[in-house]
């Protein structure tokens, strides 16, 4: 339905009642009946003149419709309005003028939430008022349309409305996501300056895309802001900016930012101090790390064993011994002793580097205080030994634990249990093992794979598979490595009727097999002539959706033939090449 109205000698169409159409002359004072004509229906305004903004065209065409009604309720005549191809009918110039009314109403409701994405001026949203500007910066930040809630917030600047704050926070995540950090900048003062409270994770987001585009300058400016906002930065907030300051390389700057920032009533965070003593001994060295050290417990920022065990892990790592010493020797001149991780860790990276002789002298030291070997101690000598072949001394310092009451743990048991293995002494592993279930620990999954794995590659595939019956007994679910060692370990001695008993134990448990060992039983079967069995497998091999290829059909139809069935075999084959399971060209073999 179109309406045609008549004003300043142009024409504007504006949507209204289908086959109705109207002409209003702005000279005249009365409602005349004009000749009907015939328009395409479309539901789009079209406005022919070029100088009025859509603003001046909509307060143009109220005050016309107002006038229109005020010119027809005087006259008190009913307009005549042309149907296109119907017979005339009169309305009252009240009632169609409320319908008009209406339905312009309607137009800018709808032109007002249309769709986000058509927006293209900013006039879209300047005559809504702060609800329904809210309401659309929802609805666009909850559909991702991220450059129009951008526009839209700008407009609500400019008015003074408030946007909604989680919108805002949900736009300013994206933007950084999307590495547009100037627009988060800016809207995050947005949002500040309207009273809202950015949270934390947004603030560090936000500081972390600055720092990792160089711009420390604006992340700094940002990190002062940020308790003034009510909402003050925290560990990982400190951590980025010392970071970035590191990766510049603004040691010094660095350093000093750190106490200014001590010196305003920062928390003398423990783990921002830690990681600045880390990078100042990574990019300065172990000398000026130990400065920096003694700087900040005058500002009020004391280290303690978990700083000094930081350092000494990074210099053990790169097998500078002598500046771990050095940290040891500033940790005894503050008071304090190393614990069991301090020794822990240099005797890790002693017994990596096979510095046995160092070994024994920090062992002697920990017997002597009130830090003595524990399990863990145990364990990274005994790992460290198994791993340089020293079986013998490794077996020594498990008798030293229990002589010294301290048991074993299963990873004690475990590494053991894997250098005896590696060594060929699989009888003596099987010892070891059985040995467990007289003691706490009792044999895990590790510990059985770990000694399958050793018996399937020396091929004693019997002791194997009877500890794998052994597992399922104690109820210790097989895994697939379990499963994959022996198959492995069948495959290589040709025991197919074993191969079958775990194919129908992992069926049953409705464990995964991997075609691998599908293809090797059946060929193995079919080798033997138990071509029956052959097919029951297959049978399962289909149920577990595991799609045979033609190496198993043909290792089957050779199979029947090698049986004496030749014709049963020939038929087989046609069938198979029938269902276009087999090409006509595939000859079993």
């Amino acid at each position: 339905m179109e309406l045609t109205v008549v004003a300043h000698k142009s024409i504007k169409e504006v949507p209204c009642l289908h086959g109705f159409q109207m002409d209003l002359a702005s000279a005249s004072g009365y409602c005349s009946p004009v000749k009907s004509r015939v328009f395409q229906l479309n539901c789009s305004i079209d406005c022919n003149f070029k100088t009025h903004s859509y603003l001046q065209w909509k307060e143009d065409i109220v005050s016309r419709r107002n006038a229109f009604l005020l010119r027809c309720v005087d006259q008190q005549r009913s307009a005549c309005i042309d149907r296109v191809n119907v017979e005339d009918q009169a309305w009252s110039s009240g009632r169609h003028a409320f319908g008009v009314e209406k339905e312009l109403r309607e137009q800018m409701y709808s032109r007002k939430y249309s769709d986000s994405s058509n927006f293209s001026l900013d006039g879209s949203f300047v005559g809504n008022d702060e609800e329904s500007n809210n309401e659309i910066l929802q609805n666009l930040c909850s559909n991702g349309k991220l450059v129009n809630a951008s526009r839209l917030i700008d407009v609500m600047a400019r008015r003074n409305q408030i946007p909604h704050f989680p919108s805002c926070i949900n736009l300013i995540r994206g933007l950084i996501k999307l590495d547009r950090t100037e627009k988060a900048t800016r809207f995050l003062k947005i949002m500040v300056m309207s009273g809202g409270i950015p949270d934390i994770i947004t603030y560090n987001m936000l500081v972390g895309a600055l720092c990792k585009k160089g711009q420390l300058k604006t992340a700094i400016e940002l990190l002062d802001e940020m308790s003034l906002s009510g909402c003050p930065p925290d560990v990982i907030t400190y951590n980025t900016i010392l970071r970035c300051m590191f990766e510049h390389g603004g040691f010094d700057q660095a350093i000093g930012f750190w106490k200014d920032q001590l010196r305003k009533g920062c928390p003398p965070y423990l783990i921002t101090y830690t990681v600045l003593i880390e990078l100042v001994c990574k990019h300065c060295g172990t000398v000026r790390a130990m400065e920096v050290l003694e700087d900040m417990a005058i500002e009020g920022c004391n280290p303690d064993i978990v700083t000094y065990n930081s350092l000494v892990n990074y210099t053990c790592k790169r097998g500078k011994y002598e500046d771990s010493a050095l940290i040891i020797y500033n940790l005894l001149s503050h008071g304090m002793e190393p614990n069991t991780v301090t020794y822990n860790t240099l005797l890790h990276s002693l017994s990596t580097h096979g510095y046995w002789d160092k070994v024994d002298e920090i062992l002697l030291i920990m017997n002597t205080t009130s830090q003595p070997p524990t399990v863990v101690t145990y364990n990274i000598l005994i790992n460290g030994l198994c791993k340089n072949g020293l079986l013998d001394r490794a077996i020594s310092f498990l008798d030293q634990m229990v002589s010294s009451n301290c048991l074993p743990d299963i990873i004690t048991y475990n590494t053991l249990l894997g250098a005896l293995c590696r060594e060929g002494m699989v009888d003596e592993a099987l010892c070891v093992l059985h040995s467990l279930n007289d003691t706490r620990c009792s044999p895990g999954l590790i510990t059985y794979n770990t000694v399958i794995d050793g018996l399937a590659k020396k091929g004693c595939m019997e002791k194997a598979m009877g500890l794998y019956g052994e597992m399922i007994e104690r109820r210790v679910t097989p895994d697939e490595i379990t499963h994959r060692t022996l198959f492995w370990g069948l495959f290589r001695v040709d025991l197919v009727e074993d191969a079958l008993v775990i194919l129908k134990e992992m069926n049953k448990r409705n464990q995964k097999i991997r075609y691998s060992a599908f293809r090797f039983v059946i060929h193995g079967l079919c080798k033997n002539k138990k071509v029956d069995i052959a097919i029951q497998v297959l049978e399962m091999m289909v149920s577990s959706q595991c799609k045979p290829d033609e190496e198993i059909y043909s290792a089957i139809i050779k199979g029947v033939d090698d049986a004496g069935m030749a014709e049963e075999a020939h038929r087989l084959h046609q069938k198979l090449i029938e269902l276009k399971v087999l090409k006509e060209e595939t000859v079993p073999r």
